[in-house]
């Protein structure tokens, strides 16, 4: 009966290591650096608009999710810069994690980690390169 409560308390520990929304967060820091510094961004996401760093370098924290998060900066003396920071799998969520999850807790807790985005992360810190307006 010892083995039997050791084992479950081991596979319990190690779902609950292996769930992302406990271990990760359904939150995370976008880190913005601008080359040169002092540049404002905005970050949107589906078309709405996140909160921004109001000077570079600063970071926003932004929820996670599938969908891509666009930044564009703007400086004066500068054009418009703009990045494509893509939504990806958080690392150790991919297949055997799944699978160990599907036998240990019926999918459960790959299914949660999904819903609320938790099994994502974006790109941090993200660098951007301003190039100066053209004078006549």
């Amino acid at each position: 009966m010892h083995v039997l409560r050791v084992f479950a308390a081991s596979a319990v520990t190690f779902v609950m290591w292996g769930c992302s929304s406990i271990t990760q967060g359904t939150t995370q820091e976008i880190f913005v650096n601008t080359t040169p510094a002092g540049a404002s961004c905005t970050l949107s996401r589906n078309g709405v608009e996140l909160n921004g760093v109001a000077e570079t370098p600063g970071g926003v924290m932004v929820d996670k999710t599938k969908h891509n998060i666009m930044i564009k900066c703007n400086k004066g003396g500068y054009q418009e810069a703009t990045y494509y920071n893509s939504s990806g799998w958080e690392a150790g969520s991919g297949a055997a994690g799944i699978a160990l999850d599907v036998v240990l807790t019926l999918g459960v807790s790959s299914a949660i980690d999904s819903a609320t985005g938790a099994d994502n992360k974006y790109e941090s810190p993200v660098n951007i390169t301003l190039v100066p307006e053209e004078r006549d």
